[in-house]
């Protein structure tokens, strides 16, 4: 039997009519539940629509001709991001951009286009939500469900996507404000664990110049931070190392950064990172955390967001401070200061117990 919204079926073992429920009632949990417009919107994104209207290809025709698509069903998309405000349709059939539709240029400084475009590593990543039934019933990610493999590994075998999501990280670095957040004027030398293409350390290194600094990543990934940091003039200061965080880190820093890599994994996993930060430190360094860490409730909007994602991509989850305290206890670590950053961020420092 199917049904309109806003109309309850009969019951058929007592013979009641349908009650009409008004759709004022139940339209914020429609508007909650739409899967469509997310989509639409990212096959704009996909389709760098935002760009070509930029360029001066306004019609349907020319838009489908440049994206290689169906120009009745573009129409239809068009169409329906213009009912929701996305674009804006002119009496001869054109399209123009609007404000929601403006950060969906490359190259703005949201980086939304390539957040949301489905071939990239994140859009690609999104559409595992789809599975999200399946990690609630598991605890396991189900991006590896949609894809046969997880991300980590799926990343490692597209070297574009890959390069994507490391200008997607650095972007998020530059915001979250880590490098201001803490006096680096006692440290002498960092090693960024899990550091990825290098930007977060390159940040601290430039407004530190008695700084020096070590990005640890994978082979894949020190490659981009190589290049970075010569392109910067910082490779003398801050030499890379090819190997994983669950292996032992280069020894005698003062302090070792983790930026972002825990709530990337779960307990046991997070645990055995800490420890090898642990190890490498010594009695006076000093391990940094740098993550999501909610002031208030848990039930933060944000907080909530980002722990559901780190669920379906990797199996891993955010965070609260008590959380925290105990990842490092198990590690032989202890919370001596929390940090506010920028963004909902902050910086734990930890000490050896």
């Amino acid at each position: 039997m199917s049904t309109q919204a806003g109309q309850s079926p009969i019951d058929a073992t007592k013979g009641t009519p349908p009650r009409q429920v008004p759709f004022a009632e139940i339209a914020p949990l429609m508007r909650l539940a739409d899967m469509l417009a997310p989509v639409a919107i990212r096959v704009a994104a996909t389709l760098g629509l935002a760009d070509h209207i930029v360029a001066g290809r306004t019609g349907v025709a020319e838009l489908a001709e440049v994206t290689g698509t169906h120009a009745p069903s573009l129409r239809r998309l068009l169409r329906f991001l213009h009912a929701r405000g996305v674009f804006a349709e002119t009496a001869d059939g054109e399209y123009q951009l609007t404000d929601l539709a403006r950060p969906l240029r490359s190259g703005h400084p949201a980086g939304l286009r390539e957040r949301f475009d489905l071939e990239g590593p994140v859009g690609r990543g999104d559409l595992s939500f789809i599975h999200l039934l399946d990690s609630i019933r598991t605890g396991k990610p189900s991006y590896a469900t949609m894809y046969g493999r997880g991300f980590w590994e799926d990343l490692d075998g597209s070297p574009e996507r890959a390069a994507a999501f490391a200008r997607m990280q650095a972007a998020n670095v530059s915001q979250a404000g880590i490098e201001d957040a803490y006096d680096w004027s006692g440290v002498r030398t960092v090693v960024d664990v899990g550091g990825g293409n290098g930007a977060l350390l390159a940040r601290i290194l430039l407004a530190n110049e008695h700084v020096h600094g070590t990005v640890v990543d994978l082979p894949s990934t020190v490659r981009g931070a190589e290049e970075n940091l010569v392109a910067l003039g910082l490779a003398e200061r801050c030499p890379v190392v090819a190997g994983s965080f669950f292996d032992p880190l280069p020894a005698g820093a003062d302090v070792y950064l983790l930026s972002k890599i825990l709530h990337d994994w779960d307990d046991d996993a997070a645990v055995r990172i800490l420890r090898r930060c642990a190890e490498a430190t010594g009695p006076r360094g000093k391990v940094l955390i740098a993550e999501i860490v909610p002031s208030g409730t848990e039930a933060d909007p944000s907080f909530t967001y980002l722990d559901l994602h780190m669920l379906v991509y990797f199996g891993g989850k955010e965070r609260t401070l008590p959380e925290f305290e105990e990842l490092a206890g198990r590690a032989g670590l202890s919370v001596q200061r929390v940090l506010p950053a920028h963004w909902g961020n902050a910086v734990l420092e930890c000490v050896p117990r």
